[in-house]
This record gives C-alpha cells, sequence and structure tokens, in this order.
C-alpha cells in the first residue's frame, strides 16, 4: 500500500512538478515542469533553467572548500539589536526547516529523479536558445520607446509589430505565440500578457487592466550592499516601493499579496511597520523557500549568518472596497509556516509561485 501511494505521489509530480509530502505543511517542486505546463507547443529546456547546481565533482570540491572557510562565520561574536532579533527569528524557523529537509532526504525515489532533472528528455523541447538581451539595459537607452516586437499568429499567419516597452504585449490566444526581437525568438504562452517599464511607469498599468488583480506577486530588487549583487542587476532603496499603487493594480474585490523578502531585519521590520500599511495590506502567514542542490544537500549551511539558503514569501490581503471580512470575498484563509523546496535556478530568479499553485495551497 505504501509503494502505491509513492508511485502516485511520483506520477503526479512528473505530471504537475509539485511533490506534497504526506501530512506536512512542505512541498519540493520542479519550476521547469510546473512551466511547461503553460505552454502547448514548446516547452522550457531544463538545462535552460538549472544553470547551476548540479555541479561535476571538481566543482563540489571547491564549494565545500569555500564554505568550510565560511564556517567560522556563521553568527558573529558582538550582535548588535537588529542582529539579535534576526537571530531569534532564525530560531524560530529553523527546526521547521530541518523537519522539511528530512522529509526531502528520506523519499529516496524523489531524489533520484532529482538528480536527472537538469537532462530530463520528457519534458526538455524546442526553447532553448543563445543568450538573450538584456532587457533592463535596453530600456535605459533614448531609442528605448522605438523598440518593437514582432508577435506571429502562426495558426493564422498573422504578423503583428507592437512596442516592446511601456505596452501591455498580450497573447489572448490558447496557443502559444511566438515573437521576434532584435533577431531572438521568444514565446509567449496561451492567454498571456506582459508589460516592461520603468517601476516608475508602473502607473501606465493601471490604465491597461481595468479589471484589477486577485493576485500580485512582487520580487523587488532590494537595496543590497553585496558587490557582487549590484553587478548583476539595479537595486533600489526600501522607500521606493513605498509608492507603488497596490490599491489601483488589486482587484475591487480584494487581492493576495505575495512578497519575496531575504533575511534582512531591517528589511522586514520595513515591511512590517511602513511598506504593508502604506498599501493597505495586512500580513497574514509566511512561506519559506528552501534552496537544495540536485543530490537533496542544502546550498549552504543552514546557520550561515549572511548565507542562509532559504528565503521568505510574505502573504498578506489587501481588502477591497467596501469589504470587513478577514479575507477577500474570492480568498480562503492561508496556512502559516508553508515550505517549498526547489532547487534554484539562475540567480535571483524565484520558484513559479502564482495562479494556481499559491492560490489553492491554502
Amino acid at each position: 500500500m505504501e509503494n502505491s501511494k509513492t508511485s502516485d505521489k511520483l506520477s503526479a509530480f512528473l505530471e504537475s512538478g509539485i511533490y506534497r509530502f504526506e501530512n506536512s505543511n512542505v512541498v519540493f517542486i520542479d519550476p521547469v515542469r510546473m512551466l511547461n505546463r503553460s505552454y502547448t507547443r514548446f516547452r522550457f529546456s531544463p538545462s535552460a533553467y538549472y544553470s547551476r547546481f548540479f555541479d561535476s565533482k571538481e566543482t563540489i570540491e571547491t564549494s565545500n572548500s569555500k564554505k568550510r572557510k565560511r564556517k567560522e562565520k556563521k553568527v558573529p561574536h558582538d550582535l548588535n539589536e537588529r542582529e539579535q532579533a534576526a537571530t531569534l527569528r532564525h530560531q524560530q524557523v529553523r527546526p521547521m526547516l530541518l523537519k522539511a529537509h528530512e522529509f526531502l532526504m528520506e523519499a529516496t525515489d524523489l531524489l533520484a529523479i532529482m538528480k536527472g532533472l537538469r537532462g530530463d528528455s520528457n519534458i526538455c523541447s524546442s526553447t532553448e536558445s543563445s543568450e538573450h538581451h538584456s532587457f533592463i539595459e535596453l530600456g535605459e537607452v533614448w531609442q528605448a520607446p522605438l523598440y518593437e516586437i514582432i508577435l506571429k499568429a502562426a495558426w493564422k499567419g498573422l504578423e503583428r509589430v507592437v512596442p516592446v516597452f511601456n505596452n501591455l504585449v498580450v497573447n489572448e490566444a490558447s496557443d502559444d505565440m511566438e515573437a521576434e526581437f532584435l533577431n531572438k525568438k521568444y514565446i509567449l504562452p496561451r492567454e498571456s500578457c506582459f508589460y516592461m517599464s520603468d517601476l516608475g511607469q508602473i502607473h501606465n498599468l493601471i490604465h491597461e487592466c481595468n479589471a484589477g488583480f486577485n493576485l500580485i506577486v512582487i520580487d523587488p530588487p532590494w537595496e543590497n550592499g553585496c558587490a557582487r549583487q549590484k553587478l548583476r542587476y539595479p537595486t533600489l532603496p526600501n522607500w521606493y516601493f513605498l509608492s507603488l499603487p497596490i490599491k489601483q493594480l488589486a482587484h475591487p474585490d480584494g487581492a493576495l499579496v505575495a512578497l519575496w523578502m531575504t533575511n534582512r531585519e531591517k528589511l522586514h521590520n520595513f515591511v512590517q511597520k511602513e511598506l504593508f500599511p502604506s498599501w493597505g495590506v495586512s500580513h497574514e502567514a509566511t512561506y519559506y523557500w528552501l534552496k537544495v542542490k540536485a543530490d537533496g544537500s542544502l546550498i549552504s549551511d543552514l546557520d550561515l549568518f549572511h548565507h542562509r539558503p532559504y528565503e521568505c514569501l510574505l502573504l498578506g490581503y489587501f481588502h477591497g472596497q467596501g469589504t470587513n471580512s478577514k479575507q477577500p470575498p474570492r480568498l480562503g484563509p492561508i496556512k502559516h509556516d508553508q515550505i517549498i523546496i526547489s532547487i534554484p535556478g539562475e540567480y535571483s530568479r524565484k520558484p513559479p509561485i502564482g495562479g494556481k499553485f499559491v492560490l489553492t495551497w491554502h
């Protein structure tokens, strides 16, 4: 009977990309399988997504050597008040995260599949390509308003040319749409859209989406003192996000707001005391993203002070007009302390927690 349950869970995972550990608050996800559920004719390549943590023995030995040097810096000797609060917060969630990791390491059938996720021939198809353009850099040049993207509706034999920046680019069809921008090819999933712009222009999105959103997922480029991170993408000061028009973007009946966070105590204080109140959002629950390698081991020691292998996802409700209930009428109560385990993709890329996944996991 137990073998049958395990087989059913693995079959469900291979289909959906979600492995639910029984009688727990823990799931393991394969972002590639989850993303591919949005496509009809094309598939996202596992080798393109999983660019890290499928290391050779030589790379692993180098990584372990660096980690041994770091271990001496697990907790500084003299902690200031903010660091003490961060340590206490970590100690409160630590047992839960360790238990979640135990669930993973005991699931030997799942671990066997994980090692082959990067080269999974069952889902790998035709979307892997060479390095694409830096849209951040292109959006900053004076020619940005002139850049156009070609949308190709192959099933109709039609093409549309529309601005790529400061414009809602839409694929309303129930099939994938091919697109071309500066001689590079892209795929728009069925019934999807994107609005690519400077954050200062986000108010224009309000006019493009009159109905409002019942789920708003935000991954801000939080300011960070790490020089290496600053080289990867530009960051913004925390106060900049106070002006995000959550009220105007949310559905009139209310919305669930999901905010990705680092583990910095200063940031947690800012969100709880300033950011959520300014948005009109009430904090309801916290999820945790636990990052592992292909062999199931954590990407770093759980107790490293500045490089912990998990991030937080804060969930809150924005209450719509004239609603006095604890949660918006379209959304149910949220479970607390849920844990998502996955192998990370490229630097700073978050797993796909939008749509049905987060809305049904409560």
